[in-house]
């Protein structure tokens, strides 16, 4: 799944939203291309679209939807 992200500039923001991501449970890894503005996350079950939103805003990043 791809989740679009705003506001990420450095590889710091990289790391925390990946961060964030991963302590999502069935989060198995989160990769962020800052270039793209996209976080892919491999999942082992449905994550609901709010709790992304959640944890992408919390960050400090905008969530600006998935990507199909």
């Amino acid at each position: 799944m791809k989740l679009e992200i705003g506001g990420m500039s450095c590889n710091h923001c990289k790391m925390r939203v990946e961060r964030a991501l991963k302590s999502v449970e069935g989060v198995e890894d989160a990769v962020v291309d800052i270039d793209e503005g996209i976080a892919e996350i491999f999942t082992t079950k449905n994550i609901e679209e709010n709790r992304l939103r959640e944890i992408i805003e919390d960050a400090g990043y905008s969530f600006r939807g998935i990507r199909e």
